[in-house]
């Protein structure tokens, strides 16, 4: 056979240096996962810990930062513990971020915190009692419209899909009529702002809407009139936004943020106003004292929605 058919054996290291690379290859692992299991086994302190906070109606971490960037530094320095915002963008988001232990504190609305227990544990820490937060029907006064039965085959407007006083309340309002909000109303749901201009130009017989901002509406709009409409119904007061926390944070750390709100609330509520959106707790008051029941009626607006899966307690 020729040079050029020749087959050469290949060339391998030595035996002896192929048993000290393997042996190094183990060493090297070992001490990776072993290194691993230290690192894991040794706890965060809570006082260490960094603990993350997200408002469920803002999406984007760029808002979130404009509007309670201030916030967060004072509830660092009056709780003595460490938030940091986190952007979320929905509720399952947040839900699923609770499970997983990636979010500690939420600031939500009541729907959504009812929404939130149907699917996982959380405790209420502080309410946010804001005054007139009703849900209310409102009407042009030249409509004719004086009492919720008027409605019967007439096209009404809501705000946002399940937003508690832009939605749900006002619904309850005329099912406490014996009104079918199925069959009965012709409803669609609409952005607050956008529902608004519907009812001024007749586009909507009438609106469910906040009571409070209905108000402020009139008072901005150099177009209107408050006499040019007709406030039909007002529902009860409803219950507060509130700060929850996951089931997993410790009982001190929630302790910290009630005592912080009842010592420091003036001080807390002044960085919160720095946020621009946040102008609607300008005369709210942190109520410390609130439980899950507090939300029951909640659960009873769900339920008249047809939304009966949101309206359970996780078990």
């Amino acid at each position: 056979m020729t040079e050029r058919g020749h087959h050469r054996r290949p060339d391998y290291l030595p035996t002896s240096l192929r048993m000290a690379s393997f042996i190094a290859l183990i060493g090297i692992l070992f001490f990776a996962l072993f290194s691993g299991r230290i690192t894991q086994a040794e706890p965060v302190s809570a006082e260490k810990r960094v603990y993350r906070f997200a408002v469920t109606d803002i999406v984007g971490l760029e808002e979130l930062q404009r509007e309670f960037h201030a916030f967060q530094d004072v509830l660092n320095e009056t709780t003595g513990y460490t938030f940091q915002l986190f952007p979320v963008t929905g509720r399952t988001v947040v839900v699923e971020s609770l499970r997983a232990k990636r979010l500690d504190i939420a600031l939500t609305g009541p729907a959504e915190y009812v929404a939130i227990t149907s699917r996982t544990r959380v405790r209420p820490i502080v309410g946010l009692h804001r005054p007139n937060y009703q849900g209310a029907i409102i009407a042009k006064k030249d409509s004719g419209i004086t009492k919720l039965t008027d409605l019967k085959q007439k096209r009404v407007g809501f705000g946002d899909f399940g937003s508690t006083s832009y939605h749900l309340a006002p619904l309850q309002l005329l099912a406490d009529e014996n009104i079918d909000i199925k069959r009965d109303i012709r409803a669609v749901n609409l952005n607050k702002y956008v529902a608004w201009k519907a009812l001024q130009r007749g586009q909507v017989s009438a609106l469910g809407f906040n009571r409070a901002r209905f108000e402020q509406f009139v008072d901005e709009d150099e177009k209107v009139k408050r006499e040019d409409f007709t406030v039909v119904a007002v529902g009860p007061e409803l219950p507060e936004d509130l700060f929850i926390v996951g089931e997993h944070v410790p009982e001190d750390v929630g302790e910290a943020l009630r005592r912080a709100f009842l010592e420091h609330g003036d001080q807390l509520l002044s960085a919160m106003l720095v946020g621009k959106r946040n102008a609607k707790y300008s005369e709210m008051k942190f109520i410390t004292d609130i439980s899950d029941n507090d939300y029951d009626y909640i659960r009873q607006l769900f339920r008249t929605a047809g939304l009966h899966n949101l309206a359970k307690s996780h078990s």
